[in-house]
């Protein structure tokens, strides 16, 4: 590929993830009119037509990323809800199947990519109830968000945060220290767990986790001023609750 169309292709992706798809569009289309062999792209150009509504626009792209790479999830999927969009449901089912058939899945069968969507769907809707007050709800749907995707550190981090809001400090460690060890640069994830901590009366476990954020991000305020905290806190006034 010549250097006009690399640059193209690398700064219409980097206008994509940003969402910028005015500015990516063009570049994409000058990628795909002169090489038409990016899935990838095919499946970006999809995207953006469908966030307009343009879904019979959307489906020749999602249709052509498919094409040139079958076992494309993320395709095949927003093709799917595509057909769907159009009441072409009968298609959908059959890309849904399609989906089932792609190779290389989890232990249970699961595609990856298809398991960290819903895990996302469950953790808006434990979102949803926590909004509305509903904090047992809240917490069983991040229980099941992250019993399908574990290592999603954010997810972890949340859960223990509500568990910490109930005053249930042991799960709160608990899940804090699962995103920690999902993660280890994931700072909110080591901040909280240094308060918990901190209520648990381990105060070296707690200054351990901030001088930890302290490596990775020697300027984060928050580590700092716990520690400054920590330090000046006499024995008996170390908090035990949230």
């Amino acid at each position: 590929m010549e250097d006009r169309l690399k640059q193209a292709l690398h700064q219409g992706r980097e206008h994509y993830q940003k969402h910028e798809f005015d500015k990516a569009e063009p570049l994409l289309l000058m990628v795909v009119q002169a090489h038409d062999g990016f899935a990838d792209v095919h499946n970006m150009l999809g995207v953006i037509a469908h966030e307009r509504g343009e879904f019979a626009a959307a489906e020749r792209h999602f249709e052509r990323a498919t094409e040139l790479n079958p076992n494309y999830t993320e395709a095949l999927l927003n093709l799917a809800v595509t057909y769907n969009d159009q009441a072409k449901y009968e298609a959908g089912r059959r890309i849904y199947g399609q989906i089932r058939s792609v190779r290389e899945r989890s232990s249970d069968n699961l595609d990856p990519f298809v398991r960290g969507k819903i895990a996302n769907m469950h953790a808006e809707l434990a979102a949803a109830y926590d909004d509305a007050g509903l904090r047992t709800d809240a917490i069983r749907e991040l229980e099941r968000a992250v019993t399908m995707c574990p290592t999603f550190a954010d997810l972890q981090t949340r859960l223990a945060t509500l568990y910490r809001d109930t005053g249930d400090l042991t799960r709160a460690r608990h899940h804090y220290e699962l995103a920690r060890d999902a993660n280890p640069s994931y700072a909110p994830a080591r901040l909280m767990l240094g308060v918990t901590l901190l209520a648990l009366n381990d105060v070296e476990g707690a200054k351990a986790e901030w001088r930890a954020v302290l490596e990775t991000d020697p300027d984060n305020k928050s580590a700092l001023m716990y520690l400054r905290m920590a330090d000046n806190l006499p024995p008996s006034s170390v908090p035990r609750g949230p």
